[in-house]
């Protein structure tokens, strides 16, 4: 059993089911300022860049005001659609009990990733955090894990990334660090499969097993 010294995480699919309160985020802006509703597979394509970039993209001059309700309704609907998998927090325990560091890199904005973190309860867990606003270059590159592994001084060898897309397995390769796939709520589960990461783990039970694993021997 490889032994990791640094674990990176990303939020949505993987940390939290909120997947949903993207689409519903979306879409109340599109409604609004456009007339418009996108499906799920729509707003799946536009994932990569943070969302600032997204909106910017499609609403131009109408930008700042179809943000600021999109952060607000992101921030008072968390309630109704986002929560954190059951079993991630004893996870985040496990790891923090060996004062090993945890990061998160996710290609969501600054913004959105502090609401849910906060929000979840698990903001207190990471000591790095690095979300599409602080690359240049967004997932499928290696960037924010290579920020990681040069703040705490980690070989690649020694690091593990968490995540549940096609993006996270590009990521990690390029890095030269291990992946774990976790296909519990991914958007993108038959595509991730066939990308045969190091691990692959179909519940978080069968992901907590293997940290407790991982952290012992």
């Amino acid at each position: 059993m490889k032994k990791f010294k640094g674990f990176i995480f990303d939020i949505d699919g993987t940390l939290t089911s909120t997947n949903k309160l993207i689409f519903a985020s979306f879409n109340h802006v599109t409604k609004k300022y456009l007339n418009k509703t996108l499906s799920d597979k729509e707003i799946i394509a536009l994932f990569g860049p943070p969302e600032d970039v997204i909106l910017k993209e499609w609403f131009g001059e109408k930008f700042e005001d179809a943000k600021k309700d999109y952060y607000e309704f992101y921030e008072s609907s968390h309630n109704e659609y986002a929560q954190i998998f059951p079993g991630i927090k004893k996870i985040l325990q496990l790891i923090k009990a060996k004062n090993l560091p945890i990061s998160i890199f996710t290609g969501k904005g600054r913004m959105t990733s502090e609401i849910t973190l906060k929000k979840l309860g698990i903001y207190d867990y990471f000591d790095f955090i690095v979300t599409g606003d602080d690359v240049k270059n967004h997932k499928p590159s290696a960037e924010g894990i290579k920020m990681f592994l040069e703040k705490f001084k980690l070989e690649p060898e020694k690091v593990l990334m968490i995540g549940d897309a096609p993006s996270d397995i590009k990521a990690a390769r390029e890095a030269g660090v291990s992946v774990a796939s976790v296909v519990w709520d991914s958007y993108a589960k038959d595509e991730v499969l066939k990308m045969q990461s190091d691990y692959v783990f179909h519940s978080v039970e069968e992901l907590k097993e293997f940290i407790e694993q991982a952290l012992t021997h």
